[in-house]
Order: C-alpha cells, then sequence, then structure tokens
C-alpha cells in the first residue's frame, strides 16, 4: 500500500521531493565547500607545513641547532631540516633599483621540501637561487646579490636562477620576492641560528605520535610542538589575524540553513499529507487500522526523504564542484582547488532529508489517524485560531521566543556565537509557532490598503486571505522563512564584509613603507614617490637618537599627525602623537618605569624636552614631529609612509616604487603591504562568494514552499471557485483575483521576512565579530529592497499555474467536486 500510495501521488510528491533535494544540497554544498575552503587556504598559506610531520619553534628566539642531533637520533625521525633565514638584495634583469628579497634554505631531504616549482629546479649547490615569481626573473637569469655584514659592509656576488617556485596563495607573496638557496648558501649570507624544525617521519607515521616523543626529547626546552596541520593553521591564523571567526560564520549560515531549510520541507510536506486526509480515511473504512494508516504515511515520508536525500547529496557535491571551478577562473590569490568531500557532510545531508521528512510526516499522520473515517470523509471548517490547539500554539511559541530573544542578546553581549545560535534556533521556532496567529491579521491590514486600488479581485482576495488563516499563515510562512534566510545572509555577509575590511585596513594601515637604516631619505627620492604612478598620500616620519629616562640612547621618531592621518587607511591600531606626547610600547613603558598620562623627559645633547606618556602600538617611541625637531634640529627623514590609488594595479606600483627607491638608496627596504591587505581582502570575497552563490538556493526552497501551498490552497478551494464563478465571476477575474491574494500574501512574507532576516543577521554578525573587535554594521539597502521586490514577484509567479488550472475548470465539475 505504501509503494502504491508513493506511485499514485507521485505528482504530488515530486514538489516536496524537490524541496528535500535541494535543501539536502544546499546543506552539502555548504559543508562541502568549507572543506575545500580549509583545506585549500591550509595548502597556500601554510604550504610549507601540511605535509610535514611535526614543527617545533623557538618560544624565547634562540637557536635550535643544537637540537637537531637529538631528534635526528629518534627511530621515528626520517629526517630534520632546520630553517635558515636571511635577507638580501636583488637586481632583477629590466629593473632599475634593487629589490628585498626574503632568503630561506631548502630542505636537504626531498620529503620536506614543499616548493611547487613552475620552472626549472630547486638549487643543489652554492650559487644557484629559485625564486618567486614576485621577482621578476626567469630560470637561467643571472642576479646580482648583495648582502651586508654587521658592520654595514656590502659584498655582491652573482647567483644564478634554476627554478621559479610558485607561492599559490599565499597573501604575503605580493610584498617583496623570495628566494630559496642550499642551506649552506644561506649561512654564507648570514642566515643566523633556525627558530624552526621541520621533522618527517617513515611513510603512515602519525603525526600526533611522533609530535608526542619529540616533545618528551625536548622536555624543559623553551620551544613549542605541534603537528604540521596544527602549525599550518597556526601559520594561516597569525598571517590573516585569526580568520576563524571567517570560517565560523561560515558554519552559523549553514547552521541556520539546516534549521530554516528544515522547516520549509516540514511544512511543505505537512500540508501536502494533510490534504490527503480524505485518501486515508477511505482507507480506513475498507479496513485498514489506524496503526497501519501510521505506518504506511511514515514509511512513505523514509522512502521519500532517504531517495530526495541521496539525490540531494549528488546534487551537492556537483554544486561545490561548479563552485569550485568556477571560483578557479577568476583572479584570486586562493581559488578553490578540487572538492574536498568529508564524510561527515555526506552523513549530515542523508540524515537531515531523511529525519526532516519523517518528523514532518508525525503531526500530519496522526492528525489523519485520530479523526472517525466516516467523519474525516465530510468537509470540515477550519479549526479556529483560538481552539485548545491554537492556544497551545501560541503559549508554546511565547515560550520559545522569549527566552530565544534574550539568549541572542546575551550572544551579542557576551560575542558568543554559540549563545546566539541556540538563541536563533529557539526564537525562530517560537516564531514561526507565532506566525499563525501574527499574519493574518497583518495580511488584512494591507488587503484593506490593497482594496481601495485592485478593485473587486482585490476585495475578494482579501477576504480569502482571512477567511482561512492557517491556510493564509502556512502559504506566507514557505515565503517568509526563505526570505528570512536570504536577509539573514546578505546582511550578515556585509557586516562581515565590512568588518573584515576594517580590521584588514586597521593591520595594515600603510601602504608602502620605505625605511633606510643607515642614511637619510633624499628629499629628491620623497619628491619622485609623490608624483610617482598611483601614489596619492605620503608622509616622511624622522628619525633620531633620544636619551631616554634610564640614560641610555634609543632611536627615536618624529611624524606630523595632519600630514600623516591622509595617508593611514585606518587609525584604530596606531597611535599619532600630538605636540608635547611621545607614544611608548608596552616595552619601553615597562623598561622606563612610568604609566600612560605620566610624564618624562628625553634629551638629546644639552636639549631636553618633558612629554606626556601615550600607550600604542610602536616599535620605538614616537613623537610629533616638532618635539623631534627642538631636540634634534638637524633629524632626517628615515621612513617614509605612501598610500596608493585603490583602483589601480597595487603590485605594479610597489615596483615602481621600488625601483626608486632602489635606485637612488640601495639600502632602502620597501614593504609593501598594500599587496598582502589586498590578497587577504580577496581571500574574503571567495569565502563570503561561497556563501552569497548559495542564497539563489534559499530563495528556489521558499519558492516550492510557496507553489506548494499556493497549488493545494486552489485545490482545497475548488467548490469556493466554481461558485464564485456560477454567480458572475469571469476567469479573468478568478484568475487575477488568485494573483492578488498571492501578492498580497507573498508582500507582506517579504517585509516580515526582511525585518526578521535583519535581525538575525545583525546578531550573528555581532557575536561572531564581537571577539576580534568592533563590529562594522552594513546594511545593504539595494540588496535588501532587492529581495523583497523578487519574492513578491515570485509569489505572483507561484500562483499562475493554480490560477490557470482553477479557471479552465468548469463551474458545475468545481461545485460537484
Amino acid at each position: 500500500m505504501t509503494l502504491a500510495s508513493i506511485r499514485a501521488h507521485a505528482g504530488r510528491l515530486v514538489a516536496s521531493t524537490l524541496a528535500i533535494v535541494i535543501a539536502v544540497g544546499f546543506v552539502v554544498a555548504t559543508l562541502v565547500l568549507n572543506e575545500t575552503t580549509k583545506a585549500t587556504v591550509l595548502e597556500a598559506a601554510g604550504a610549507q607545513y601540511v605535509d610535514t610531520d611535526v614543527v617545533v619553534t623557538s618560544d624565547s628566539g634562540t637557536g635550535l641547532a643544537e637540537h637537531v642531533d637529538a631528534l635526528t637520533a629518534l627511530t621515528a625521525v626520517q629526517a630534520v631540516d632546520p630553517t635558515w633565514q636571511t635577507s638580501v638584495q636583488a637586481v632583477a634583469p629590466g629593473r632599475t633599483g634593487a629589490q628585498y628579497l626574503l632568503v630561506e634554505s631548502v630542505a636537504g631531504d626531498p620529503a620536506l621540501r614543499w616548493q611547487q616549482l613552475t620552472d626549472g629546479s630547486l638549487p643543489v649547490r652554492p650559487g644557484e637561487i629559485a625564486i618567486s615569481e614576485r621577482v621578476g626573473a626567469a630560470v637561467g637569469d643571472v642576479l646580482p646579490v648583495t648582502t651586508y655584514d654587521a658592520e654595514g659592509a656590502a659584498t655582491t656576488v652573482d647567483a644564478t636562477v634554476t627554478g621559479v617556485v610558485d607561492l599559490g596563495g599565499d597573501p604575503t607573496a605580493g610584498i617583496y620576492g623570495k628566494a630559496y638557496v642550499t642551506a649552506d648558501q644561506a649561512q654564507a649570507w648570514g642566515a643566523l641560528e633556525p627558530t624552526e624544525l621541520r621533522v618527517a617521519g617513515p611513510a603512515r607515521t602519525d603525526p600526533g605520535l611522533l609530535a608526542d616523543e619529540v616533545r618528551a626529547t625536548l622536555s624543559g626546552e623553551d620551544v613549542t610542538v605541534r603537528t604540521g596541520t596544527e602549525q599550518a593553521e597556526e601559520s594561516v591564523a597569525a598571517l590573516t589575524g585569526d580568520a576563524t571567526w571567517l570560517t565560523t560564520s561560515l558554519l552559523v549560515f549553514a547552521t541556520i540553513a539546516v534549521l530554516v531549510a528544515g522547516l520549509v520541507i516540514a511544512n511543505t510536506f505537512a500540508v501536502l499529507l494533510a490534504q490527503r486526509t480524505r485518501d486515508l480515511a477511505l482507507l480506513r473504512c475498507v479496513g485498514a487500522t489506524s496503526r497501519q494508516v501510521r505506518r504506511s504515511v511514515l514509511a512513505e515520508a523514509v522512502l521519500t526523504g532517504l531517495v530526495a536525500s541521496v539525490i540531494g547529496v549528488l546534487a551537492g557535491i556537483g554544486l561545490s564542484a561548479a563552485v569550485s571551478a568556477l571560483v578557479s577562473t577568476i583572479d584570486s590569490p586562493i581559488p578553490l582547488s578540487g572538492v574536498s568531500v568529508p564524510l561527515y557532510a555526506v552523513g549530515v545531508g542523508v540524515a537531515v532529508g531523511t529525519v526532516t521528512t519523517l518528523v514532518a510526516a508525525l503531526a500530519p499522520a496522526r492528525a489523519a489517524t485520530r479523526v472517525a473515517p466516516l467523519a474525516a470523509l465530510r468537509p470540515t471548517d477550519p479549526a479556529p485560531l483560538r481552539s485548545r490547539g491554537g492556544v497551545a500554539r501560541l503559549v508554546t511559541g511565547l515560550l520559545l521566543a522569549v527566552p530565544g530573544i534574550a539568549l541572542m542578546a546575551l550572544g551579542v553581549v557576551s560575542s558568543s556565537i554559540l549563545v546566539a545560535l541556540g538563541g536563533g534556533v529557539l526564537s525562530s521556532l517560537g516564531l514561526l509557532l507565532l506566525a499563525q496567529r501574527a499574519v493574518p491579521p497583518i495580511v488584512a491590514a494591507a488587503g484593506r490598503l490593497l482594496g481601495r486600488f485592485g478593485g473587486l479581485p482585490a476585495r475578494l482576495a482579501t477576504g480569502n486571505a482571512t477567511r482561512n488563516p492557517r491556510r493564509t499563515a502556512a502559504t506566507a510562512t514557505a515565503l517568509l522563512i526563505g526570505v528570512t534566510l536570504t536577509t539573514a545572509m546578505v546582511v550578515g555577509a556585509s557586516s562581515t564584509r565590512a568588518t573584515a575590511q576594517a580590521g584588514l585596513a586597521a593591520n595594515y594601515p600603510t601602504d608602502v613603507i620605505i625605511e633606510s637604516f643607515d642614511e637619510p631619505v633624499p628629499a629628491s627620492l620623497q619628491t619622485q614617490l609623490e608624483s610617482a604612478d598611483g601614489v596619492v598620500a605620503s608622509a616622511g616620519l624622522l628619525g633620531a637618537d633620544l636619551t631616554g629616562p634610564d640614560g641610555m640612547e634609543t632611536w627615536a621618531r618624529g611624524v606630523d599627525a595632519d600630514q600623516a592621518l591622509p595617508v593611514l587607511r585606518s587609525t584604530a591600531d596606531v597611535t599619532l602623537p600630538q605636540l608635547g606626547q611621545v607614544v611608548l610600547s608596552e616595552w619601553d613603558v615597562d623598561q622606563w618605569g612610568v604609566r600612560p598620562g605620566d610624564t618624562l623627559t628625553l634629551t638629546a645633547g644639552d636639549r631636553s624636552r618633558t612629554l606626556t606618556v601615550v600607550a600604542g602600538e610602536t616599535d620605538r617611541p614616537l613623537l610629533a614631529a616638532a618635539d623631534l625637531r627642538a631636540l634634534t634640529p638637524d633629524a632626517q627623514v628615515e621612513t617614509v609612509w605612501l598610500r596608493l590609488d585603490d583602483g589601480i594595479d597595487q603590485d605594479a606600483a610597489i615596483d615602481e616604487v621600488t625601483d626608486l627607491a632602489g635606485t637612488a638608496l640601495p639600502t632602502a627596504f620597501v614593504t609593501g603591504l598594500a599587496s598582502e591587505r589586498a590578497a587577504i581582502d580577496q581571500v574574503v570575497d571567495v569565502l563570503l562568494l561561497v556563501v552569497t552563490g548559495l542564497l539563489g538556493v534559499a530563495v528556489l526552497i521558499a519558492l516550492i514552499g510557496v507553489g506548494n501551498t499556493l497549488a493545494l490552497s486552489v485545490v482545497e478551494r475548488r467548490q469556493e471557485s466554481g461558485l464564485l464563478r456560477a454567480l458572475g465571476l469571469t476567469r479573468r477575474q478568478l484568475r487575477a483575483l488568485l494573483a492578488w491574494e498571492a501578492v498580497l500574501v507573498a508582500g507582506v512574507a517579504a517585509v516580515l521576512g526582511v525585518l526578521v532576516g535583519g535581525t538575525y543577521g545583525l546578531v550573528g554578525a555581532a557575536s561572531a565579530l564581537g571577539e576580534i573587535g568592533e563590529v562594522v554594521i552594513s546594511i545593504p539597502w539595494l540588496q535588501i529592497g532587492a529581495i523583497v521586490l523578487v519574492a513578491t514577484v515570485a509569489g505572483l509567479l507561484a500562483s499562475v499555474l493554480p490560477a490557470r488550472r482553477a479557471a479552465k475548470t468548469p463551474p458545475v465539475a468545481a461545485i460537484a467536486g
């Protein structure tokens, strides 16, 4: 009977099956893309660690070379690679100025070589060098490499390029060039003792067990031992300012999507089963017991949910592959590569679809079997809202909504996304139960306004929409859920995006920094830099030796706040001193025994100046330029800050600045932070693109729910429509009546969904991002207006087929039922 019922009602089950497929696909795609994004970011930004079993780092900054032999002697260790690092200056072919290169040694054991080459090979002897693409050299080129000893004496040697390393999506790849040489060459160029050791074990080594053995061997040493994956995650977190909030936001959106998509499925399937009450009653009349009927309905739900869930899992994986392929074609620093399908995503997808469908069928199955068979065969009026069940739903809704809203408020105040998420789940369930009470009066009020200019069909539509509050609430809820989800994601993503941009601006307030450590920056170079393409503002920082309160000399900087402000993109983490102030780091405050607000005296020769202490993020004492000149009248510019135009190629502008600085000042150190900020900014874009790209799925789920409820509403009112036609209503007027009703209900649902969804989006963003600092609220009004318009039009389109079917039915046939 169950299989026969599925075959007989296959047409009705198509819509609910499609809703399950899309919902499960949505969930699986979100989980798969999240896993893919996580794996890709680790592979790109933590490439040197992901294939390493264990990483040992020094906590005190002291060298670790003395521990290499002890670790190599362990039977579980195959190879130990100390990472030697230094910096040099090189002149690439076709470039006029020297550029800074960060040099790192290549592992002696092939198992620890992580570099991916786009051309050539890694160096195997001194005099050879592999470079990143940022350097601008090719295999076979000879680079003059300049190093400086402790006294500042320069030594220049030639190095032959043997390979070009692809740094993939490493956001730091654009800041400066990177070079890879043998360990002997790195030491010859001045590399200090390594502060990091990478350890590899034999094939199929358990990194966790090996880490425990290494940790036991180095017990008592001032080191940190992590597995390669843990170190890669730490590296990515340090690079992006601990961007786990972004992953958390994605997972929160996915959790909300699971809940809301499940409610859409439940609503749709419950309405479908409710319409078959007469069929089930007929089975009771011919001998089926209530238990058999209930089991038949639940088995039908399980089979439908299981089949639809499997299709949904495959659809979600396919959608993930399509999104990954699409993103990989755009110019992104971390393009998605391939698809990572965790087993839990498949299990969650199948479980969500099957269990949700089963739960959705429980209430209709009970309702169908509790009514006497003959009573169920007779037409019945809908239960009033003030029935015992209606009061129970009202009380339950309030009991869920009120604590849920309180928990969301607590989550925002405490910056706890888990607390806010729990409150969101409770409040959303409560609001859905309360919707049956709230929606009909709002629809009635909107209908009175609509009836003034919609004519007779609009007035009849208002009456139809308010005559059966449960049916109206069910129709509105289907769209309300989709609009709420879409708006929450749009507002949450927009606020996440704005907060991320503000955080990046705070972490990287200056686009380009030119520093000179042994001679002042010539005034002619400053003029050249200011006129370079893409440079919109510049500020020069003075440098001079001053004597602190402890009698020790310290290098201090002077800055003109009025000149520096137009250059900085954010002053959240930059404290600019005013006249009479000195900004000190936490270390200087402790060293000199002062506190913010105290005064201290700085001297230079026979000059002295008493300044007020201000705490801030600075690597050396920072004074107002006028104060520094009062102490050292001949202070020269030793650092230049530049701001670049947003609409230009950042790398090209940094290259031009590097050439100008390298030509005029060979020892200049150019740091292009704008490149890293732009790279990380694009990473955020890619991750948010994943969320935004799935919004259409939520809308599609909502449309299916609206289409189902409208179609069933028309079927339910078959006799009523026939009677209206018999009384003189034309086919066109009947279609207009149903269209106005759809627009009325959909418009109200869209507006309510935007209000509720916007609140959820803001709460989610504030609770998820509150821990990282100030949350920037961003409401995309244009997108929200588009959501209301699309939802209303979608409701209108969903009524087209049901209205045509109702208009084509002859009045006599409709009245006969």
